[in-house]
C-alpha cells in the first residue's frame, strides 16, 4: 500500500494496470520523463508571456498529474489552464508553476522509489 503522506496516489493506475508491473513501471517512467519537459515549457511560456501555449501545456500536464493521483496539483493546473486561456490574473501563474515544480520533484522521488520496489 502507498504511504498516506505521499504526494502521489497510484490507486487509479494500479486499477488500470491490474497485476501488470510492466504497465505500472511504464506509466511511471513516462511520467518521470515528461516532468522536465513540462517544467521547461511552463517556464518558457511564462517568461515569454505566451499565455495561449501556457494554457495548452497546463492542460497536458494536468492529465499526467491526474493519472498519478496528484489531485491538488491537477486542480491547480486546471486553474492555470483556464486563467491563461483568458489571460486573467496573470500574477497567479508564477506561484502555480513553482508549486508544480516543487510537487513534481517530490512526486518523481516517490515514484522512482515505488518503481524500484516493484
Amino acid at each position: 500500500m502507498d504511504n498516506q503522506n505521499n504526494i502521489t496516489d497510484l490507486s487509479y493506475i494500479r486499477e488500470m494496470a491490474g497485476d501488470s508491473k510492466d504497465i505500472l513501471i511504464e506509466m511511471i517512467t513516462i511520467f518521470v520523463s515528461q516532468v522536465p519537459e513540462f517544467i521547461e515549457e511552463l517556464n518558457s511560456c511564462y517568461e515569454k508571456a505566451d499565455w495561449y501555449n501556457l494554457s495548452m501545456i497546463a492542460h497536458k500536464a494536468k492529465s499526467s498529474v491526474n493519472i498519478m493521483g496528484m489531485n491538488s496539483q491537477a486542480e491547480a493546473l486546471k486553474e492555470l489552464e483556464l486563467l491563461a486561456k483568458d489571460q486573467k490574473e496573470t500574477d497567479k501563474y508564477k506561484d502555480i508553476i513553482q508549486q508544480f515544480i516543487k510537487d513534481c520533484k517530490i512526486a518523481v522521488e516517490e515514484l522512482e522509489t515505488i518503481k524500484n520496489k516493484l
